[in-house]
């Protein structure tokens, strides 16, 4: 009598860590994201590993690599999570361009109010001074999947130097009111600040 045959392992897509490697199931990648923007936040780029974010995730590093590739890409993906441009363009382009400067001013103070999200952004601005790789990030966030996209819809000339001004201010208050903490920016209403950059928000995006 012939002994029946082992049934083979099925065989992993390229780069996939064993099953054995790690804890994979559903809502893993979720997880690793999530400790990723933790990581980020509490320790910034240059402290942050893969190796480290793998252990809060509980996971082996090899199934980090697989599912964001390097830590670049990681960083990317862990900030990516708090901008949602996918679901935010839409809402700042809104009815048309008639308060576009008010709706793109009151998104971006909201996520810079939620402690949650600020984390990360603190995280990318401290970082994109010094590090190639977290500048590149806050280009393709900020600048490349937000603002350009937005200023591409409105029809406009040069819309990608207008995506670029508007940038630098809200950048530029991100930096006065969350990092250095300047006094009164630091302690303004959000309201209040949001009343007196839409306008030029607006003109930057819209005008002729």
């Amino acid at each position: 009598m012939t002994a029946p045959e082992t049934p083979k392992r099925p065989r992993r897509g390229p780069g996939r860590p064993p099953r054995d490697a790690a804890e994979e199931g559903p809502g893993t990648q979720e997880r690793i994201l999530l400790a990723a923007r933790a990581e980020f936040s509490a320790r910034g780029y240059d402290k942050t590993s893969v190796r480290g974010v793998a252990k809060a995730a509980g996971v082996d590093p090899a199934l980090v690599h697989h599912y964001y590739g390097s830590k670049d890409d990681l960083f990317a993906a862990a900030i990516e999570v708090s901008l949602e441009p996918a679901l935010v363009v839409p809402a700042i382009l809104g009815a048309g361009p008639d308060g576009i400067g008010e709706r793109l001013a009151r998104y971006y103070l909201g996520i810079w109010e939620n402690p949650v999200t600020r984390a990360p952004l603190l995280a990318v601005i401290r970082s994109a001074l010094t590090h190639e790789a977290a500048a590149k990030v806050l280009r393709t966030l900020i600048l490349r999947k937000v603002l350009e996209r937005v200023a591409a819809e409105l029809k406009v000339p040069d819309p990608t130097f207008r995506a670029e001004l508007a940038a630098s201010h809200m950048i530029g208050i991100a930096i006065l009111r969350y990092v250095v903490q300047v006094e009164p920016m630091a302690s303004a209403d959000p309201e209040q600040i949001v009343a007196l950059v839409a306008p030029t928000l607006q003109r930057y995006l819209t005008a002729p």
